[in-house]
Formats: structure tokens, C-alpha cells, sequence
């Protein structure tokens, strides 16, 4: 296996992100990962048994079964739901980036038209390589972030339609965020959910920018023109959801969520449990 270094390292890198994806709880970003590292135990394996045969060492069945079963321990993956009450030892997981691009879509066209062809490694969230930081900036965020805080997070989303239903007023409040973090809030409208034909999500407002103070508390507020439109209207792209993301970068995107979406540059802390909002219904 050492004539193929690039590659190993590479399935080494693939386990960090997936341990990143359980801590994230970012199935599409594990789904994405673990057929990524399909793919690669299996060109692995098969280099292996090329190698092999040509030292003249023909691998049988079982010795390849051997090779894959060690390649697949080498990124060491374990499925497991958590519950309620975290333990001890998940309170004090240290949260990475994911290493790459977890979606299909392209969420900042503008900005990074081919965000495929970029590949970042994990990084622990309080080590991520800001633009342009220099030490004497006076980084905010540099100490661990755990599991743990992660879940301290709570939130409440109001609304209220105004100037006669053709716009509504977000109101939100937040605490037990990450202090002195940069958090943008997202909203997730209809189309966005369509699993034939999904669209990059949006901002609830630009900018859709809020800072956790000392204490871990934010407030967000946004007037959204005609969030609401009548369900029955095949054009209506109603808002369904709000999620509220922490921004490992500590920058914000103007009319893009971010460039890799969810575990690459954003992470989504709290959003409501499921589409809401069915109440309102707005106008142009």
C-alpha cells in the first residue's frame, strides 16, 4: 500500500470528515463521504491485489476480503444515534469542518462558480484558517469547540405580516450561541425542498448578519417582501423554515449562504423542527 500515499491520505482524511458529519448531524454530508470512501477502499483494493500479482504474491479471495475489512478500519467509521441525554465522552467531541463540497448545487455562483475543484482538509472549527488573519488581529473564537456547546443553542422565530400582507417581519432571538461568533440566518423555502429538482437556499434578509455577544446571546431581525405566497399558487416559493448558521470563516456571503454549504463554511445550529409558517399568506 505505500506506493499509493496520495490516495491513502486522502481515505485517512475521508474519516476525519465523516467523524465530522455524525457531529454534525449532517446526513447528506455523511451519504456524500461514505460513497466517497467506497470508492476509494475499492480502487485501493484492487491496486492492492495489481501489486500483489505482480510481486508474484496472487491474492485469493480472502486475503482481499483481509485488505478491504483493514482499509475500511484504517478510516474508522461508527453508526450510532444520539440520544437525549449526551454522554460525557460526546459532550467533550471536539467539532471539525468537512474536507468538501456536500451538495450538487452551486450556492454562490458569483462567487465561487466551481466550488468542486477546491479541496480544503478538516479543520477543528476554532482552527480554521481565517482570510487575511494575523495575530495581532485578535482572533475571537480560539479555543475548542465541543459537542457539548454546540447543544446549548435555543432560539424563538416570530412573525408578523405587515403593510397589508404583502411583507412579514422576522423577529429572532437566540441564546447559548458560541460567543462572539459571526452567525448568519438562512430561510428554506419550498423549491429548496424539492427532491427532483432542489435550489440553492437563500438568506432571510441581506445582510443576514448577527453577532453572539459575551454571553452567547443574538437577536436578528428581517423584513421579507411576500415570504408567504398562496400554496395553491405553482409559482408560490413560500419560506418553510429558518436555520439559524454558525460561520466557521467568520465572514458572511452577501446573496449566498456560503460557497460549500452545510459542514464545509456553514453550520446549521438550530432551525425549526419542520416546514412551518402554514398560517400566513402573503401578496405581492
Amino acid at each position: 500500500m505505500r506506493s499509493e500515499p496520495v490516495q491513502v491520505a486522502r481515505l485517512l482524511r475521508l474519516g476525519e470528515g465523516l467523524r465530522q458529519a455524525h457531529q454534525d448531524l449532517a446526513r447528506e454530508g455523511l451519504t456524500r463521504l461514505n460513497r466517497q470512501q467506497h470508492t476509494l477502499v475499492g480502487a485501493l483494493s484492487r491496486q492492492a491485489r495489481t501489486l500483489a500479482a505482480e510481486a508474484g504474491h496472487p491474492l485469493g479471495e480472502a486475503a482481499q476480503r483481509k485488505v478491504e475489512e483493514t482499509l475500511q478500519r484504517s478510516s474508522p467509521i461508527r453508526r450510532r444515534k444520539l440520544g437525549p441525554q449526551l454522554s460525557a465522552a460526546d459532550e467533550s467531541l471536539v467539532l471539525y469542518t468537512l474536507p468538501c463540497t456536500n451538495y450538487p448545487e452551486v450556492f454562490a455562483p458569483d462567487q465561487l462558480a466551481d466550488p468542486f475543484s477546491v479541496v480544503r482538509p478538516s479543520y477543528a472549527l476554532h482552527e480554521v484558517p481565517l482570510p487575511d488573519l494575523r495575530p495581532e488581529d485578535g482572533p475571537k473564537v480560539t479555543e475548542p469547540i465541543t459537542l457539548g456547546q454546540w447543544v446549548q443553542a435555543a432560539g424563538e422565530v416570530r412573525v408578523t405580516l405587515v403593510n397589508g400582507g404583502r411583507a412579514a417581519d422576522f423577529h429572532c432571538e437566540f441564546t447559548g450561541l458560541l460567543p462572539h461568533s459571526l452567525y448568519t440566518v438562512m430561510s428554506v423555502r419550498r423549491r429548496d425542498l424539492d427532491p427532483s429538482g432542489p435550489v440553492r437556499p437563500g438568506p432571510l434578509g441581506v445582510p443576514n448578519v448577527l453577532i453572539a455577544d459575551h454571553k452567547g446571546n443574538g437577536s436578528y431581525h428581517a423584513r421579507m417582501p411576500n415570504p408567504f405566497p398562496d400554496p395553491e399558487v405553482a409559482a408560490g416559493d413560500r419560506i418553510m423554515n429558518v436555520v439559524l448558521l454558525w460561520m466557521s470563516y467568520q465572514q458572511n456571503y452577501a446573496g449566498a449562504i456560503g460557497w460549500f454549504g452545510l459542514g464545509g463554511d456553514v453550520h446549521a445550529q438550530l432551525r425549526l423542527r419542520g416546514p412551518s409558517f402554514a398560517e400566513f399568506v402573503t401578496h405581492a
